[in-house]
């Protein structure tokens, strides 16, 4: 009864607390703002969508300006023969400016640039989807950390609770002691007992101070700064296994993120294979050369080409490069799946073991309660001995440890589930 009074202080403690205290969407809010792999995803992400513009602008004109000067050693002529006589006329000048500006659009590439941008377009939902994954990984390891936090709080407070239930003992046993009613021995094994409860609070100490620092750490702040927790979790699902496991498939962004980079994969290759088909532009554009025996210095031009490559062997080994990595891609989402049902079933059995472990550990604490009282009573009666009541103490602490642990281990185990299938 003592530590269950203990418990109810310590838990409206908290609750005064919770005005003023940390959330676990809080964390998650400040994680992600500050978080640097975070960061470096979003920067990938914007990589993708200029690898996207640079694929679109394929489409559009190329404008190429350009112009030189030449100095020639001799002033280009033509030779001819008139009445006989070979007559020399110069053709150009020995030095000379010319200048152009052209421009090319493309017309029809038999699907290269549509597979490029295809591509594009797919990596960067790929891109996309290894962002939320990066989130999500970001925001598990906050929960995890979270719960260290509160677990360490709770495991501390029944370390503390521990050394006092015994400070009491000790006290009774030197008033027992003092009427003659108990041995010396009673008297040191008491306080032995209490050294070595006070150690234990002083190692739950340093345990919860180190939680707090990875804590803060994961939020990117001083780690020395005071943490308050709120002690409100997000539900776990409520599907039955196959639906989890459905549901995994469905939402999961690394699932999500290797199709887009299958898909970009077989668009590449595509878009290789086509460079092999006709490709046809337009150009046109304005010529310049500076020649005073020219009639026309400047001239405008307009004009069509096509190329089309008839036999090209290494664009076909290269689309074949690029269709293998994308089978191989194919390869490593179904291990994958396969990893992520086996994630989904380990968090969905821990979630059932760690609500089995709360409902019998509850019981052993009300039992536990009961042995402590009846013991301490048959020692003031002189009915049992010292060590039957250190016992006793021993087995309700466990009783208490192992509820705290159960129910942190089963918050941790909601998380993970809801991790394991795509919605944390």
């Amino acid at each position: 009864m003592f530590l269950n009074q203990r418990y109810l202080i310590f838990c409206l403690a908290l609750f005064s607390q919770g005005l003023h205290a940390e959330s676990l969407e809080n964390a998650w809010n400040i994680a992600l703002d500050n978080n640097h792999q975070i960061k470096a995803a979003q920067i990938n992400t914007s990589a993708s969508e200029e690898q996207l513009e640079s694929a679109r602008s394929q489409r559009l004109p190329q404008v190429n300006v350009g112009g030189n000067y030449t100095q020639q050693s001799e002033t280009p002529s033509a030779e001819t023969q008139i009445a006989g006589q070979t007559v020399r006329f110069p053709v150009n000048e020995a030095g000379s400016f010319k200048a152009q500006a052209l421009a090319t659009v493309p017309v029809f590439t038999s699907g290269r640039i549509s597979h490029n941008i295809s591509a594009a377009e797919a990596s960067l939902e790929a891109a996309h989807h290894n962002e939320d994954a990066s989130t999500q990984d970001i925001k598990m390891q906050v929960a995890d950390a979270y719960v260290t936090v509160l677990r360490a709080q709770s495991a501390l407070q029944v370390a503390k609770n521990h050394a006092e239930s015994l400070s009491a003992h000790l006290q009774d046993v030197n008033n027992l002691y003092d009427q003659g009613v108990v041995a010396k021995n009673d008297q040191l094994a008491a306080n032995v007992e209490l050294v070595n409860a006070e150690q234990l609070v002083v190692q739950a100490s340093n345990r919860l101070d180190i939680a707090k620092a990875n804590y803060n750490q994961l939020l990117d702040r001083d780690l020395a700064q005071e943490v308050t927790l709120e002690h409100s979790f997000p539900a776990a699902p409520a599907d039955s296994l196959n639906e989890l496991n459905h549901l995994a498939v469905k939402q999961r962004p690394e699932l999500a993120a290797v199709s887009q980079q299958i898909e970009s994969l077989e668009q590449q290759s595509a878009s290789v294979k086509a460079a092999n088909l006709p490709q046809v532009d337009l150009n046109g554009g304005y010529q310049y050369q500076q020649n005073r025996f020219q009639a026309f210095q400047g001239i405008w031009s307009v004009g069509a080409g096509v190329q089309w490559k008839l036999f090209d062997n290494s664009v076909k080994h290269q689309s074949d490069a690029i269709s293998r990595q994308a089978i191989s891609m194919k390869e490593q989402r179904d291990d994958l799946t396969s990893k992520i049902t086996l994630q989904v079933r380990q968090a969905w059995l821990d979630v059932q073991e760690t609500e089995k472990r709360i409902s019998v550990t509850q019981k052993a604490i009300e039992q536990a309660d009961e042995n402590m009282r009846v013991t301490k009573d048959r020692y003031h009666q002189g009915l049992s001995t010292n060590t039957d009541v250190i016992k006793a103490e021993d087995q309700r602490i466990a009783a208490h440890d192992n509820l705290n642990n159960a129910n942190y281990d089963a918050t941790l185990a909601k998380l993970k589930l809801r991790r394991a299938i795509g919605a944390l």
